[in-house]
């Protein structure tokens, strides 16, 4: 059994999720289906819930599980969109559709998690994805960034109902900013914890820049990837709910870089400004640990601004 909110894999005489506390749906003792946590007899066969635990047991309730709070984080999301899907809805039967749909989210499934992006929802025939949530990662983009071009490479090599390879084809689009996650709404099945800021919002607008079988980016997002990959620099782009004019990239591939230091390098970028106080501070520190007299300095920034921001 696996948690409907954040995917861990939990027993079956757990009520909530270890991780994190979400109420967890039963299996029936009886017949062995499946049922969603707030119901106390089984669909199917009618049976009670199983009592949890034995004697001296106790389950813990949300009370006594750690629940994550909202917090403010960087976010890097990414949407991937099935090319017209409308059209195929139109040529093949509900059932047929429903399976292509269903391997067109395994696909994009499979591979996002691959590179630890955490799937957050399906719309329709399209997938939202999240990295550096849960678990962040210093190269988050970099990773949204391979999982795009991993994507758009395998959707061309399914063979489904719908035709032989080369038939489905999708677009991929990835912002980068700082957003608050972590309130968790609904209840059992329908857990989630939505994303609240201005990046999601520009993600889901980049769909409408994609060409199909296309990887495109944010500029907060090309920033952070540096010379890692191959772009073509599509302009300036009007996007609608916003107020001015977008800068987007496409992403062509990896690059032959053969430094990742010199790939994540931004010349003429890297210097502090109105800093100058705290730079001749570190550079006497600097001096002193290289004579041999130990130091150590703390930096701090803005939570998940992390070494590239």
């Amino acid at each position: 059994m696996f948690c409907p909110r954040c995917g861990v894999s939990i027993a079956n005489a757990k009520k909530f999720c270890g991780d994190c506390g979400a109420p967890l749906p039963w299996q029936c003792r009886e017949c062995g289906s499946e049922n969603p946590p707030e119901k106390r007899f089984c669909g199917d066969c009618g049976a009670t819930a199983q009592p949890s635990g034995g004697a001296g047991q106790r389950e813990l309730s949300p009370a006594h599980v750690a629940v994550p709070t909202a917090e403010r984080r960087q976010l890097t999301v990414m949407f991937a969109d099935l090319v017209d899907s409308t059209g195929l809805g139109g040529r093949l039967d509900p059932e047929d559709l429903r399976e292509v749909i269903a391997a067109y989210h395994a696909c994009v499934t499979g591979l996002a998690t691959r590179f630890d992006g955490f799937v957050a929802r399906y719309f329709g025939d399209g997938v939202l994805v999240y990295f550096g949530y849960p678990h962040a990662h210093e190269d988050d983009a970099e990773r949204s960034v391979r999982a795009g071009l991993a994507i758009v490479e395998s959707v061309g090599r399914l063979k489904t109902i719908a035709g032989p390879a080369g038939t489905l084809r999708t677009r991929v689009s990835i912002a980068t900013g700082l957003v608050v996650v972590g309130d968790v709404i609904g209840s059992g099945s329908s857990l989630e914890s939505p994303v609240v800021g201005d990046t999601p919002n520009l993600a889901a607008g980049l769909q409408s820049v994609a060409e199909p079988d296309m990887v495109v980016i944010a500029d907060s997002t090309r920033r952070l990837t540096g010379g890692l990959f191959e772009y073509r620099e599509l302009g300036p782009h009007r996007l609608k709910g916003r107020g001015g004019p977008v800068e987007v990239w496409a992403v062509v591939g990896e690059s032959a870089v053969e430094s990742r230091f010199e790939a994540l390098r931004r010349p003429g970028q890297v210097a502090l400004v109105g800093r100058s106080d705290e730079v001749d501070l570190m550079l006497r520190r600097w001096d002193q640990a290289r004579s041999g007299e130990g130091r150590v300095v703390l930096l701090s920034g803005e939570p998940g601004m992390g070494s590239r921001a």
